[in-house]
């Protein structure tokens, strides 16, 4: 497998959400358009990331003792700054699949945002964009 870059695989239409969103919106948000994870910004600026798993952790279990209307009220004012991983691991378009995939497996993520020098994201790669990748290499031999 030839070196591979991050910038010719990476998901470059990244929807975003930022940190004063609530987190049934942010599951709507997943929940339509079939995403795993979402880079959290204030302006152009990555400032944490949360992920489907993050979100289905901070709803409540059926064994709460809350009334409907009462869990309704505690998650409306819940926002994603509450819950989202602050400072998440980053990677820039110029690494290699393999730091990104090294990156990954040594912490245990699925996805690293990108971002470009000045901090300001501009893409994702997820371990579906590396799987893709060795998929399509296996197919030009």
């Amino acid at each position: 497998m030839k070196h591979e870059y991050v910038k010719d695989w990476m998901s470059r239409d990244v929807m975003t959400i930022t940190p004063n969103i609530t987190l049934p919106e942010a599951h709507q948000l997943m929940t339509e358009n079939d995403i795993r994870r979402l880079p959290v910004v204030r302006g152009d600026r990555l400032v944490g990331i949360v992920t489907l798993g993050d979100v289905r952790e901070a709803e409540p279990s059926g064994a709460t003792s809350l009334s409907i209307w009462e869990l309704n009220y505690v998650l409306s004012r819940l926002t994603i700054e509450k819950i989202m991983t602050p400072e998440p691991r980053v990677i820039g378009q110029e690494a290699t699949i393999k730091e990104a995939s090294k990156i990954m497996l040594d912490y245990k993520i699925s996805g690293l945002p990108v971002v470009d020098n000045d901090g300001r994201l501009i893409g994702i790669i997820t371990e579906s964009d590396i799987f893709r990748m060795v998929v399509e290499d296996w197919h030009t031999d």
